[in-house]
């Protein structure tokens, strides 16, 4: 079995429309479709990218909504995981941004594995995510949402692990 010991790096965007819901993507291992989860849009840096432009460039290509701009950087998270038979280790910059226009702008442009493993895309509402029991990533994205909306969110990004 193959191992990530060297983090890669990404950047995700906890999208909020005009109703305050959150756009998060379903996906699931294609090597083992049991394995499902639902996630904010967002994926890996390319070579010499920043954070924010990959988040902005992420979302487009996977939902095909323009954003203009972000908001502030949110959360960083580490996580490791298993997907595709190997080990994986991941740094997120997760960053907040609004629209008032949910249409997509532009095709979409879905990587091979992304086209492998997409299930579905969903706005859902901060009383959906309490309440669902599907995987989410963060497994703290119900509260992390309702402290964001209560605007009791710390100002400075927090660091998350799982």
């Amino acid at each position: 079995m193959s191992t990530t010991l060297t983090p890669r790096i990404g950047a995700r965007v906890l999208l909020l429309d005009t109703h305050d819901r959150v756009l998060l993507v379903h996906a699931c291992d294609p090597h083992d479709r049991g394995h499902d989860w639902w996630e904010l849009p967002g994926g890996g840096l390319d070579e010499g990218e920043e954070p924010v432009d990959a988040a902005r460039r992420e979302v487009a290509e996977e939902t095909g909504i323009v954003l203009p701009a972000l908001g502030r950087k949110l959360w960083i998270r580490e996580s490791r995981f298993h997907y595709k038979g190997r080990d994986h280790h991941r740094i997120d910059h997760v960053f907040l941004a609004r629209i008032t226009d949910t249409a997509p702008k532009v095709a979409l442009k879905p990587t091979e594995n992304e086209k492998a493993g997409l299930i579905e895309r969903r706005w859902w509402s901060a009383a959906e995510l309490h309440q669902t029991t599907d995987k989410l990533l963060p497994a703290s994205l119900p509260s992390l949402v309702g402290d964001l909306l209560a605007g009791t969110l710390s100002a400075t990004p927090l660091n998350l692990s799982d």
